[in-house]
């Protein structure tokens, strides 16, 4: 059927969102109250939906009765975060539980983080009240292929903000390794922070 054929061929460009991740919970309120002490935004929804969305995330959280048939604390879910350190020490001052920083090796988790400070490598854990987990993990250079080129953009102002920390400090040592100051320092940042979240290689 040369439509069918058409409409397979047509769907990888279709642009799909992922808008909400749905948390089997036991008690609403209990819920409510700790994903609002992590500072997610609480959203506007049809009665009956609890929804919140994590600062510089496009995808939100819901939860309900009823809405989600899995048992609860069954759900494991990831966060990504540019600075694992930080975001720990601002769950920890939230009252968040959560666990050491480890990063992962081929004999599996070790304390600490990744000691070459590579992405995807470190990561933390927390559980919600009904025992749902959240995997912390650290990512600054993505890997080849995950975000376009064309597509770079950053969630918030603290992201942002940290990836031109990354590319002012990887300027200076392009800076060393050359000897002179860089009058276009702009276009090198640019082009260090759309090869980062490519993955593609950076500049020297």
């Amino acid at each position: 059927m040369p439509g069918a054929r058409n409409s397979a061929a047509s769907i990888g460009n279709m642009d799909m969102k992922l808008e909400v991740v749905i948390l089997p919970v036991t008690d609403v309120d209990r819920a409510k109250e700790f994903y609002g002490r992590l500072g997610w935004r609480l959203d506007e929804t049809r009665p009956g939906i609890v929804q919140l969305t994590p600062h510089g995330s496009g995808c939100s959280v819901q939860f309900g009765p009823d809405l989600n048939p899995a048992a609860p604390g069954s759900a494991m879910n990831y966060l990504v975060v540019s600075d694992l350190e930080a975001a720990r020490s601002a769950l920890v001052g939230a009252g968040v539980d959560v666990g050491e920083i480890v990063h992962m090796t081929p004999q599996g988790p070790v304390s600490g983080p990744d000691p070459e400070g590579r992405s995807y490598f470190s990561r933390a854990t927390f559980k919600d009240p009904d025992g749902n987990t959240w995997l912390v993990q650290e990512i600054t250079t993505r890997l080849p292929g995950r975000v376009e080129a064309e597509e770079t953009s950053f969630a918030s102002a603290s992201d942002l903000a940290s990836a031109l920390r990354r590319a002012e400090a990887a300027h200076g040592e392009h800076e060393k390794r050359t000897g002179k100051t860089d009058p276009d320092w702009p276009g090198w940042y640019a082009q260090y922070m759309v090869s980062e979240q490519a993955g593609s290689e950076l500049p020297q």
